[in-house]
């Protein structure tokens, strides 16, 4: 889902953000990857003019804000993706299901696949749900 410019001036505005060129460029990157993407692959992308502190801050920010959410995958390196359009700095609502291709290493949000109930045993709450699963992504199956 790319965004639009009128689109992401929106978005920093309704979460209250101002608009600043690492942030649109963030976020432009976020909104329009099919998977999600390390601070690493964000820093190259927005390119050598990007403070690095900056762009972690803006992920702070963007993070705390509801705009991205952090995928968890089964490596120690931090992804992030965009949000749903329903989060907010109170409340995530991207409980899905997160795929992790074992080709190509990318890991997609699957938006419409929800993550099951879990029924837990008494005195246990949940605080935060993860669900990861791992295989071959359609597009390397069609390469194969």
């Amino acid at each position: 889902m790319k965004a639009s410019a009128d689109s992401l001036t929106s978005m920093l505005a309704q979460h209250g953000l101002r608009q600043t060129p690492v942030r649109r460029g963030v976020l432009r990157l976020l909104t329009g990857s099919p998977f999600a993407l390390t601070s690493h692959e964000l820093e190259q992308a927005l390119g050598a003019d990007t403070d690095r502190i900056t762009l972690y801050r803006t992920l702070k920010t963007f993070e705390e804000k509801g705009l991205i959410h952090r995928v968890i995958d089964n490596t120690d390196v931090i992804r992030y993706a965009a949000c749903s359009d329903h989060c907010s700095e109170h409340a995530h609502s991207d409980d899905h299901v997160h795929f992790k291709c074992t080709q190509c290493q990318h890991t997609y949000c699957l938006d419409h696949v929800t993550i099951p109930p879990v029924l837990l045993p008494h005195g246990f709450q949940v605080e935060s749900r993860d669900y990861l699963l791992a295989g071959v992504c359609q597009q390397c199956q069609t390469e194969a």
